[in-house]
């Protein structure tokens, strides 16, 4: 069994999934849907989870920085009960402050240019939330 890791945008969905030790995070794809068709983004989602063996869904929540709860993290924790509903699979939330910051930064250091780096960033975003979440547990 596998874990999966998400970022959800306004637009995209960053998918990170685990190796079947939970040990290691490895970014899989973005899916990208009409802004705020959360509906859509489950749609796209479904084909993975259902190909894959997928224990836990670790779904990145973006608090602000002061660790108040806005209007991102609302729509998360909604896109969180529809997962739930959806799969019957566990989703838990992981602080992601930061993690698309961090994401830029290893691209930037391996001087992947902006184009590239608009492509790849939130599957990124998505491995570090879920690498967090694994090295935290483990």
């Amino acid at each position: 069994m596998k874990y999966l890791g998400l970022d959800l945008g306004t637009r995209t969905l960053g998918v990170a999934i685990s190796d079947v030790t939970k040990t290691i995070a490895t970014a899989y794809t973005v899916l990208r849907f009409a802004d705020g068709d959360y509906h859509d983004a489950l749609l796209k989602l479904t084909p993975i989870i259902e190909s894959e063996p997928i224990e836990k869904i670790v779904l990145g929540f973006p608090k602000n920085m002061n660790n108040s709860v806005g209007p991102r993290a609302l729509t998360t924790l909604e896109f969180k009960h529809a997962l739930e509903q959806k799969f019957k699979i566990e989703v838990v939330l992981q602080d992601e402050r930061l993690s698309t910051k961090e994401a830029t930064s290893y691209m930037v250091a391996a001087d992947l240019s902006r184009k590239k780096r608009k492509k790849k960033i939130d599957s990124l975003a998505a491995n570090i939330i879920l690498q967090t979440y694994l090295d935290k547990k483990g």
